[in-house]
């Protein structure tokens, strides 16, 4: 039987999110954007309930276009605000607007998002080794610090702990516990 993180439920959506996705690094801008997008669509609410709403998510959001969102109008909020397949909060999706144009701004000062993103670990994935759930941290320094930056560049629905849900999310810490069989997975691919 294949051991996994204690937190992954017996869905297969979560089970293909865990096996495929979490942890793994992820350099492509747009898909970083949509990750942390989605992180902070999720605050509040259980990330079960944004990997089932996230084909909606990228249908919805022009499959997270940072140009296109960062033009969004008081016509497009308003039927965001009607769509059932997401989260239809005002402050979120007001948020990923904002959060588009300060990624444009990121993309523009630095020589992409990845780039700027992966600045907080020097490049490298940091590789923790939990044994148990219980270790994981809610938030790090590194987290508080991109949380404080990111809000400096515009950002919103970026505190710590979402930047630390981003960044385990796409990979820059390795927070799989040793027993989990993407864990040692994860190492030999950085290698």
């Amino acid at each position: 039987m294949i051991k996994r993180c204690a937190w992954v439920p017996d869905e297969d959506l979560y089970i293909q999110y865990h096996d495929q996705e979490w942890g793994v690094p992820q350099y492509d801008d747009q898909k970083l954007f949509e990750l942390l997008i989605l992180e902070g669509a999720q605050a509040g609410l259980s990330w079960s309930t944004i990997l089932k709403k996230r084909v909606n998510y990228r249908q919805a959001f022009d499959n997270f276009n940072a140009e296109k969102i960062a033009g969004y109008d008081a016509q497009k909020i308003e039927k965001l605000l009607n769509n059932p397949g997401i989260v239809r909060n005002k402050l979120k999706i007001e948020s990923t607007i904002r959060n588009a144009k300060g990624y444009l701004e990121i993309q523009k000062n630095y020589e992409s998002f990845s780039q700027y993103i992966w600045s907080f670990v020097n490049g490298k994935p940091i590789v923790n080794c939990f044994k148990e759930l219980k270790e994981l941290p809610a938030k790090t320094e590194i987290s508080d610090k991109m949380s404080k930056d990111l809000k400096k560049a515009g950002f919103n629905f970026v505190g710590s702990t979402i930047c630390y849900a981003f960044m385990q999310a796409v990979g820059m810490v390795n927070d799989h516990t040793v027993d989990c069989f993407r864990y040692k997975e994860l190492i030999s691919s950085e290698q």
